[in-house]
């Protein structure tokens, strides 16, 4: 089911949620995240960030009536639009075989995108001809975060993606991803432990402590 055609807002209302081993992972959470927000989620490893981004995206199975992207639920619906870009994604063994960035960007529809294509190539300063089992492991995340972003999307979902770029590759990034919510129809949540020119760009923070949230608001309000 496609997104409606203007920015989605996500709400989560009262979502508490235990792993399938029995394990509690988060515990009461409220937030509602507006249209064209940039929402920092931060925590230490291990405070609910990954559950929660994967709840988000559908990937798991909330609750009923506790999460909504769009005015409706991401997993009962499987709502097209929704980006989910986490671990098991970097970690796909095609991104290590001997293929060029070309054809990778190819096969994920980059052709039906160029103008896309060539701006993520620019700012992520890759290049076309590097063979993606020599490339070191900065230039291999640089590659897949312009395979995952090449098509448009509503709701972007970031877990810790830009570990390995260097200081200016994700300053370019962060502002392609602020440029892309102020012309687009589109929401973004970044969860990270890389602080440093984060906040300045986003718009609404979240840090979870132990599965709940101890704070949230917009940015220069948490902040101070």
């Amino acid at each position: 089911m496609p997104l409606p055609a203007t920015a989605p807002s996500i709400t989560i209302t009262n979502l508490t949620y235990t792993h399938p081993d029995g394990t509690p992972a988060l515990h009461n959470i409220t937030l509602h995240l507006p249209p064209h927000s940039r929402t920092l989620l931060i925590g230490a490893n291990g405070a609910g960030k990954t559950t929660l981004l994967r709840l988000l995206s559908g990937r798991r199975l909330s609750p009923p009536n506790t999460i909504s992207i769009g005015g409706v639920d991401p997993f009962t619906t499987g709502l097209e639009g929704v980006t989910y870009l986490g671990m098991e994604w970097v970690l796909n063994p095609i991104v290590r075989n001997d293929i060029s960035v070309t054809e990778l960007l190819k096969s994920v529809g980059g052709d039906h995108y160029p103008a896309r294509r060539e701006e993520l190539v620019r700012i992520l300063d890759i290049d076309e001809a590097w063979r993606m089992h020599r490339v070191s492991d900065g230039e291999r995340r640089r590659v897949q975060l312009a395979m995952g972003l090449v098509r448009p999307w509503s709701v972007l979902l970031l877990d810790e993606v830009t570990v390995d770029l260097d200081v200016l590759a994700r300053a370019r990034f962060l502002q392609f991803l602020k440029e892309e919510t102020e012309k687009r129809e589109c929401t973004v949540v970044y969860a990270t432990h890389i602080l440093e020119s984060a906040q300045s760009w986003a718009t609404h923070l979240v840090r979870v402590t132990l599965g709940g949230v101890r704070e949230f608001g917009r940015t220069e309000e948490v902040v101070e």
